[in-house]
């Protein structure tokens, strides 16, 4: 939890599985019922960031998986200090989408990096204190979520460095997004595959169960 009024919810899942459109639609929903909102994501939403995400995802050159990591939490260090810690401060409510699980997921389990416990206090030490108070974890299967990524791209949507890894390595990532849900209860999983609409009702449950709003 954290020490300001807002809150932090963090939006986690494979690329596919329309976590950012539920983002939205969450954000408009929370200010329906009175909370001021902001929308952010990782990387990039800082001006460092954003260079950062160029070098990560855009940019001419791969990074080993260690560099890949050490970029991703430069990037979140960044991220809290001048976005996500001064809007929960104010009040306001944070919705992330992507924050350390992503991390976990795809550096530590994707990327197969050794010591995860190490490698574990290391993303912590990225967050300077700031913790989600709802994670939601929409759960896609990864031939559906990668089917959904060259249809995107087959309409002239580009892709990243990461989306175009192999099925395996998508696999590596579900399966640790699933373990993550298993570890912590602050993390709910969402049933992805289902319409815009039922997902999003799924979403809203989810925070009242929580007793989040």
């Amino acid at each position: 939890m954290n020490n300001g009024a807002g809150r932090l919810i963090t939006f986690e899942g494979g690329d596919g599985s329309g976590k950012s459109t539920q983002l939205r639609l969450t954000a408009a929903w929370l200010q329906q019922r009175g909370h001021e909102v902001i929308i952010t994501h990782e990387p990039g939403d800082t001006p460092l960031g954003s260079q950062i995400r160029r070098l990560l995802l855009e940019g001419e050159y791969t990074p080993v998986p260690e560099c890949e990591l050490f970029l991703f939490l430069a990037d979140r260090a960044q991220h809290v200090s001048e976005v996500i810690m001064p809007a929960l401060d104010g009040g306001v409510w944070v919705l992330c989408d992507r924050f350390s699980d992503s991390t976990m997921a795809y550096q530590l389990a994707g990327r197969k990096l050794a010591d995860p416990d190490g490698l574990a206090a290391m993303l912590e030490f990225a967050e300077l204190g700031v913790t989600p108070d709802l994670t939601l974890w929409f759960d896609l299967p990864v031939g559906e979520a990668l089917h959904r990524i060259r249809s995107r791209s087959s309409m002239g949507e580009e892709s990243t460095r990461l989306d175009e890894e192999a099925q395996s390595f998508h696999e590596l990532v579900h399966a640790a997004f699933a373990a993550l849900h298993q570890a912590h209860e602050r993390i709910v999983r969402i049933d992805a595959s289902e319409p815009v609409e039922q997902v999003q009702g799924q979403v809203q449950t989810a925070f009242d169960a929580r007793g989040v709003v």
